[in-house]
Parts: C-alpha cells; sequence; structure tokens
C-alpha cells in the first residue's frame, strides 16, 4: 500500500470516529434549528445560534453578510494552498409543520421543510472534524451559512456580491442537500448539469366582467386565462427542443368571482425551468408574445412579468468524478449512486456558474418507512443520517485539499 493510501485511509477512520462521537450533539443542534425556524433573508436567531457554536469552538467568522449571512475559515498547515469552499443554507419555507415530535416548529406558520436544518447541522459537524485535524491537511477551508436559498434572486448572489470571497476566491466550491428517496447515508453524484434553471411567471388578464348567465355581454377573462394555459403549453411541446428537458407549469389562479358573477380581472403565477439558457431566453419571449396575444384574440388583454431566478446547475466534471471516488472511499462503493436530472433549482448554481463546484445528496430516508417529500408539513430525515453527512462531507473536503 502507498503511503498516500495509508494516509487517506488514516484520514478516513479519524473522520469515521469523529463523526460518531459527535453525532448526538449534532442531532440535537439540528433539533434546535428545526424547532426555530425563520423565513428567507430573515434567519437572524439562526445567524446568532450557529455565531455562538463557532464561538464556542474557536472558529474565527464574519457575520451580517447578506443580512444574516455568516463565512468562517478553519486553515491549515499552509493555508495559503488550495481553498475549498463548504455551503449551507439557512431559510426555512412558509409551512405549518405537522409533525408532532417534541422539538417541531415553535414558530406558527414557517418549517424547515426542505432539511437545511440538517445541512447546517452536517456542516458545523464537518467544521468541528476539520478543526479537530486542522494539522493533518494543507490548504484552507471556507465555511458559508447562507440565508434566502429559498427566495430570488437568493442569498448566493447576495452573498457573492457583498465581498463574500473578498479575502480570496475558491478553487472549489461543495454543497450537499438531502435526499428523501434515497436510504439513510447513502450519498449521490452527478457530473455536469444537474438542476433546472427556474425563473417566476405572473400573468394578469383582463377583460370585462359581468353576470354568468349573460356571457354575450362581457369579455370573459376566466375563459381567455383558461386558453392562455393551454397555449403555454404548446409553447413547450412545439417549440422546444425535445431533448432538453423544460416545464411550464401554472400554480395559482385566482379569479374573484362567484357561481354567477365573471370577474374584470384574473391573475396566475406558474414557473418555467430548463436546462438550455438560450432556449431559456427565446421561451421568455414565447410566453409574453402567446399570452399577449392569446388574450387580444379574446377582446382582453394579458400583462405578463417573468422574474428571471436562478440558472442551471453545473457540476465539474472532473471535481465531481474526485468527490465521487473519495465518497467510495469513505462511505463505501454500495452507499455510492449516479443522480438523474432534477428539475427542481438550487441558488447554489450562482455558485456553479462562477466556480468550479460540486453539489450532491445524502440520503435521509427512513429504513422501511415510506419517502417523506421535501416541501411538506410532514417531511423529517432519519437523524442518524448526519454522521455520513459530516463526515463524507469532511473527507471529501479533505480528499480535495491534498490531491
Amino acid at each position: 500500500m502507498s503511503l498516500e493510501n495509508k494516509l487517506f485511509m488514516s484520514l478516513r477512520d479519524s473522520i469515521h470516529q469523529h463523526s460518531e462521537q459527535l453525532l448526538e450533539e449534532i442531532i440535537a443542534i439540528r433539533r434546535h434549528l428545526h424547532q426555530h425556524p425563520e423565513l428567507s433573508f430573515q434567519e437572524v436567531k439562526t445567524a446568532g445560534y450557529i455565531c455562538s457554536l463557532l464561538d464556542a469552538w474557536d472558529i474565527p467568522y464574519r457575520k451580517g453578510i447578506a443580512g444574516t449571512g455568516i463565512t468562517a475559515f478553519i486553515r491549515g498547515a499552509r493555508p495559503e494552498k488550495k481553498l475549498v469552499a463548504l455551503r449551507a443554507d439557512m431559510d426555512a419555507l412558509p409551512i405549518e409543520e405537522k409533525n408532532t415530535f417534541s422539538f417541531a416548529s415553535s414558530n406558527p406558520g414557517v418549517m424547515h421543510a426542505c432539511g437545511h436544518d440538517a445541512h447546517m447541522a452536517a456542516l458545523l459537524g464537518c467544521a468541528r472534524i476539520l478543526k479537530e485535524m486542522s494539522g493533518q491537511f494543507e490548504g484552507t477551508v471556507q465555511l458559508i451559512f447562507q440565508p434566502g436559498e429559498e427566495k430570488l434572486p437568493g442569498g448566493a448572489l447576495r452573498m457573492m456580491e457583498e465581498g463574500l470571497f473578498s479575502e480570496r476566491e475558491p478553487d472549489l466550491i461543495i454543497a450537499q442537500h438531502v435526499d428523501p428517496e434515497l436510504e439513510s447515508g447513502v450519498l449521490g453524484f452527478r457530473p455536469g448539469a444537474y438542476m433546472a434553471s427556474t425563473d417566476e411567471l405572473y400573468f394578469t388578464i383582463t377583460g370585462k366582467g359581468g353576470h354568468a348567465a349573460m356571457p354575450h355581454r362581457i369579455t370573459d377573462p376566466v375563459l381567455i386565462t383558461a386558453q392562455i394555459i393551454v397555449a403555454l403549453q404548446q409553447i413547450v411541446s412545439r417549440k422546444g427542443n425535445p431533448a432538453v428537458p423544460t416545464v411550464l407549469s401554472i400554480g395559482k389562479v385566482t379569479a374573484a368571482g362567484a357561481t354567477n358573477v365573471i370577474p374584470d380581472q384574473v391573475t396566475m403565477e406558474g414557473t418555467f425551468r430548463t436546462f438550455d439558457e438560450p432556449w431559456r431566453a427565446g421561451a421568455h419571449s414565447l410566453i409574453r408574445s402567446v399570452s399577449e396575444h392569446t388574450a387580444l384574440a379574446g377582446g382582453g388583454s394579458c400583462e405578463c412579468t417573468i422574474l428571471k431566478g436562478y440558472p442551471v446547475l453545473v457540476n465539474h466534471p472532473e471535481y465531481t468524478a474526485s468527490a465521487m471516488e473519495a465518497a467510495v472511499q469513505y462511505a463505501g462503493e454500495k452507499n455510492v449512486v449516479p443522480l438523474d436530472l432534477r428539475m427542481t433549482s438550487e441558488d447554489f448554481a450562482w455558485y456553479s456558474q462562477k466556480y468550479p463546484a460540486v453539489f450532491y445528496r445524502f440520503g435521509t430516508k427512513t429504513p422501511g418507512a415510506p419517502a417523506q417529500a421535501l416541501h411538506t408539513a410532514g417531511f423529517s430525515i432519519h437523524e442518524p443520517a448526519l454522521a455520513q453527512a459530516m463526515g463524507a462531507m469532511a473527507y471529501i473536503t479533505l480528499y480535495m485539499l491534498n490531491q
């Protein structure tokens, strides 16, 4: 066995041991964060709690980036060498939690239903491990606790604009995300394009309302809206390249009429997602044109606003391959799987557009239980998975720094 292999085996065994020793503490941290969720860009108490832990662990940090964002540094031997950044998101969702365990959300209408509590807890556990082992690696690790992942334009972009990397730009940035469909402890990777771009669509359709029994005297914006919805689907099916995954969905329609009242105006909201930036721009023009002209043909009008959101999330092919190698070494080949494309989106994409990036998943499905979907009121995780999450992130980080 080569000296390098012996070094990594020693690091692996040490990280495994640290992860198991820290698990109970990290679960307690995750439960505290879960019980006290805060919405995007309002993560004041969350940030204060994280800072208190970093203080206790003697990890220097800078706070107040993009409002509540925090960045911290763990410097190894020869810190001027490679810098690897590790990111966790902090915000919760506007969902009323239905779980009844003792650490369920104490903030009415707000819940960690996307696993960000687990992301923060795992990164804090990873930080503890790397701090303990700082004499065993060269380079620097930058920790990023980021606000506002769930709300456009996203905390990633704001943190970068406010000097997140003003001290030094990263050679690589890594993040992990819970996956309730992967068994607990399983790690998933995908090189190249992984998650779709996302844009928010807002429409206001105006006609002339009146009595529903006298349609000849009105210009029905409800009917126009229905025709627009159908017409928009033809943009994807007849204008988009079938080889490029694309989704256009309308999720909200508001027509404040009654059984016998047609309103003057209808509003609707939706999302557009794809994996091709030129097609994305072209589709925006088509969405505006189709909605406006369909309304005009029905005798009404349509105002279309498109809020451009996150770009495509692209994992660096070579670094992702290396991260998978490290994951296999740490967790075993049976616990590392390839991932499919996802039409969901992530503001980590902003980092991936500028720096080499690796965004991967860790499984949180409770053995023998059905998967609990993200963004639902009953979402939770299999907490022992946090040992794998913090340990694998620490090992992948050291693997990248030492290569």
